[in-house]
């Protein structure tokens, strides 16, 4: 099913109001070297493998989140930053102190999804209240059982699986479930490896996790994935398509690519691989079970990266919106 929020107009209008690049000259690029997101490098890496099939130019994918990626990125050790969030403020003021600037390309739309041990056969519908009961600050050390969540739940420990501090996906949990940037407890198990937390949560059966839809998809033998309460009062399964029909809400959420204007824009390889990634970002992104746009919408995309226009669309947290919905606030501003 295919994520249509947004026409090719209004994503090209909206993005007419970003920031124009002129190229400086800049020495050719030899690798393509990309970091980031572990929620985004199933999409890259797939598209990575197949342009160096058909190139043979080289592109490297690394995961150190999408935080840890944005450091390298405005260092200049990259030229590509995967994402799970839009860019920070503070990192475009990190950019900027490199003299760095940057194309921001959505490529497709995720459901973060919180999962279960599969003998877990209480917490199959889970509000974003009882999340937060669960992941706030205040709970460190004093919610350690299942039976403090709910009334009703057993007498279980609960053990908790997340996502590290640099990860898009632990900022946009924070933002959407405790409503606090950065504001979690301390004592749960952290990974920006995703199968890592996989592998926790399906050997502990009081464990509960959260990572994108695609790490479930290709778990599902070993994992629940929990309905979500949403702002219209439902429990909503994650799946492809209630994340395209906006009805698992508030934790659908857009995924990015960042492009580093300044160094490498107008390389003939960069430009290549770009055009390659985002004719070929639906596909990919169904394939390892995101959410893609339209062919329309894609067509969009590709139309604003070849006008070199910099900077973000995104202005606050892009969280509950659709993309079409934060685009248009963005532009009203």
């Amino acid at each position: 099913m295919k994520y249509s929020k947004y026409t090719a107009w209004g994503l090209g209008a909206t993005f007419a109001a970003a920031f124009t690049f002129t190229a400086p000259a800049q020495a050719a690029v030899d690798i393509i070297e990309i970091d980031g997101s572990s929620t985004v490098y199933p999409i890259t890496e797939a598209i990575a493998e197949e342009f160096q099939k058909e190139t043979g130019i080289k592109v490297t994918v690394g995961v150190s989140g999408t935080g840890g990626g944005f450091k390298k990125f405005c260092r200049g050790d990259t030229v590509i930053s995967n994402a799970s969030r839009p860019i920070k403020e503070k990192e475009i003021e990190k950019c900027k102190e490199t003299g760095i600037s940057f194309i921001e390309i959505p490529v497709a739309f995720d459901a973060l999804t919180v999962v279960v041990n599969p003998s877990n056969d209480w917490a199959k519908e889970l509000t974003t209240d009882e999340l937060k009961k669960m992941w706030e600050p205040a709970a460190q050390g004093k919610i350690t059982n299942w039976n403090q969540v709910r009334p009703g739940f057993p007498d279980t420990p609960l053990k908790l699986y997340g996502p590290g501090a640099d990860s898009g996906t632990f900022d946009y949990f924070t933002e959407a479930v405790i409503k606090k940037e950065k504001a979690i407890r301390g004592d749960f198990t952290a990974s920006e490896d995703d199968n890592i937390l996989v592998q926790g949560v399906a050997g502990d059966k009081g464990g509960i996790g959260y990572f994108g839809l695609a790490y479930y998809e290709e778990n599902k033998d070993k994992l629940t994935g929990v309905k979500i309460k949403n702002a219209q009062g439902e429990f909503i399964a994650p799946s492809l398509e209630n994340a395209a029909n906006g009805k698992y809400n508030p934790l659908s959420r857009p995924l990015f690519v960042y492009l580093n204007a300044t160094k490498a824009a107008f390389d003939p390889k960069v430009k290549k691989f770009v055009e390659f990634y985002i004719k070929h970002a639906g596909k990919m992104s169904t394939e390892v079970g995101y959410v893609p746009f339209s062919d329309k919408e894609y067509a969009a995309i590709l139309n604003h990266y070849k006008t070199l226009k910099t900077g973000t669309a995104f202005k606050k947290p892009a969280i509950g919106l659709s993309v079409h919905e934060i685009l248009s606030l963005s532009a009203a501003n």
